[in-house]
Formats: structure tokens, sequence, C-alpha cells
């Protein structure tokens, strides 16, 4: 019976069913071809038709199944009447099976903040790049980023791609297609479940960081940190899932631009495998209801080695991003 389940370990298994629905919806307006592209503020802030009806979707479904929540989506959309085919009613069977942290175990619908990017990487959505891409939904407990559910939608997309350009040149290997998409998860104090945690070999500094939003602050940065390389791609989620699958050492982004919503799910991800997320100051994010949404203090994360990184921001930086 659903009662005897946490109202949190509920959540996160309804949350996993529900991102894996927005990731066929994510993948279906690519295939039908019209992505209803509008400008929001400027040309490097997109919303598209995926957007639209992934967030109708995770919101609506949520608020179904669970009507006390506080539920903060990126777009602002008009309160309308929600096809019953975007609505998610299952949930996560592998989920339910798992234990609640103890110090969750009393949390009340009502104490917890969902945050909803639902479509993290819309202008790389726009270019094809759909690797960048990623689905979040962060669950906030007391200000602070407890539980988080990342869908890639196009998780082995270029693995698909090779293999349909095998097919066609009739060179098909025997064995199944990759599977397209996949779904991660996180409950602090539990773990990050759904990939394969791998660390950046010692002594190297891989930075990953915007690949559309770059600056003066944000290049000065970087370079202090005296990199091996640097990664420029779309997407704070894809960023995290680079540091816990070896790709990246440090996520450095010295701007204001990110907003709670990219950041929660992803957060939750890295801290459950002992990484570190904060601002340009060391400063923890705080995810309450009432916070601002900007993250106007920028990004700093790591899997290891946050010291490091956190040592080398240059004062010019710090002084010029407030909190």
């Amino acid at each position: 019976m659903a009662s005897s389940h946490t109202v949190l370990m509920r959540l996160v298994a309804s949350a996993y069913s529900i991102a894996q629905k927005a990731g066929t919806i994510v993948r279906r307006v690519i295939a039908e071809g019209d992505l209803g592209i509008v400008e929001k503020t400027s040309a490097t802030d997109l919303q598209t038709k995926a957007d639209r009806l992934v967030q109708m979707s995770i919101c609506s479904s949520l608020a179904r199944k669970f009507p006390k929540l506080t539920i903060i989506g990126e777009e602002d959309l008009p309160s309308e009447e929600v096809d019953q085919e975007l609505i998610e009613d299952g949930q996560w069977e592998e989920i339910l099976q798992q234990p609640c942290p103890s110090q969750y175990r009393s949390i009340k619908e009502e104490d917890l903040v969902v945050w909803v990017d639902p479509l993290d990487g819309t202008k790389e959505y726009t270019e094809g790049l759909l690797d960048n891409v990623t689905v979040l939904i962060g669950i906030a407990y007391e200000g602070k980023a407890i539980a988080g559910v990342i869908n890639q939608p196009y998780y082995n997309y270029q693995n698909n791609e090779k293999q349909k350009l095998r097919e066609h040149r009739k060179e098909a290997k025997a064995g199944p297609d990759a599977v397209l998409g996949r779904t991660i998860w996180g409950v602090l104090g539990l773990g990050a479940f759904g990939f394969q945690l791998k660390e950046v070999p010692a002594g190297k500094h891989i930075i990953t960081t915007t690949r559309s939003h770059n600056s003066k602050l944000v290049t000065d940065c970087i370079t202090a940190m005296n990199p091996d390389d640097v990664l420029r791609v779309g997407g704070a989620g894809n960023k995290i899932i680079q540091l816990v699958e070896g790709k990246a050492s440090a996520y450095v982004f010295a701007s204001p631009g990110c907003k709670k919503w990219d950041t929660c799910a992803p957060e939750v991800i890295l801290h459950a495998v002992g990484g570190k997320l904060t601002d340009i100051h060391g400063n923890a994010l705080q995810y309450n209801k009432e916070v601002k949404h900007m993250n106007s203090a920028g990004v700093l994360a790591t899997l290891r080695n946050y010291d490091y990184y956190a040592s080398r921001v240059p004062e010019s930086v710090k002084n010029a991003l407030v909190p």
C-alpha cells in the first residue's frame, strides 16, 4: 500500500516516472518537427513547445498526486486545462523499495518545495545538440536540496545515430539497439543511482562551463584555475553529470544567469556521492519557496578537490558577484 511509504519516497518514485514521461515528450516534439520556438528575454533565452508541454506534464502530474506541494517551474504558463495524455500517474517501484533516510521520514507534503526545469539546455535543443539536454525535478526541504531526478532524453543518442548509419550501410552488428534516454535519481543520505560514478584522473584539472553565456568574469575565473582543458557545453544538469561520470573535475560559472531550478536536482546527485556545489563565494544555495530564483553569485561545483578550485577564485570575481 502506498500509505506504508514515506511522503518523500513516494514523491521521488512519482518524479522518476514523471521525468521518464517528460523525456518521451521531448523526443516526440523533435520527431514531429515543429519546435514552436519563442524568444523570452533574448536570443539565448528561448522557450520551445517541449518546454511548455513538459512543464504542464510535470507540474500537473505532481499536483494531482501531491496537492499540498509547492511547485516552482521555470516557464510562466497560462493556467489551462491539461490534456489527460500529459498526466503521468505511475511510481517507480524500485524507489519505493528503498528505505527513507531517518531524518526525512516524518516530512509532510506541505513541507516540500519542488523546483522544475522542464528542459535544461533549451538553446542546445533548438540547435540539435541533443545530448546536452536534461529534464530536472529537484526537491527541497527547509531550504536544502534533498532529492532530485534528472532525465536525459537523448542519452545514447550518438550511439543510436551510429547504429542507424551502420544499418543504412548494411553493416548492422547483431544485438539490440542502444536504449535512448535514461533517468538518474538521488536522495541525500541514501545515494545516487542510474549512472556509473567515475573520477577524472588524479592531477587533471578539467573545467566544464557555459557554452552560450560566456563573459570576461567567466573567462577570468577559469584562467585563474589554470585548467588542463575547458569544456563548453549547455545545461547545468549536463555539467553535473560530467562531474560524476569523470569527464570534468569542476563546473565553474562565475556569472548570474543560472536559476534555482537549474541547480536543485543536480546538486542532490552531486552531494549524494560526496561532491560539493556552492555559489562562487562558497555559500550553500537556498531553495525555500520565498528565495529569489536567480543564483546571482554564480556556481562552483566539484566531485572532489573543491578547495583547490575555491581557493583560486579571484577576488575581483567575488567582488563582482553579490549573493
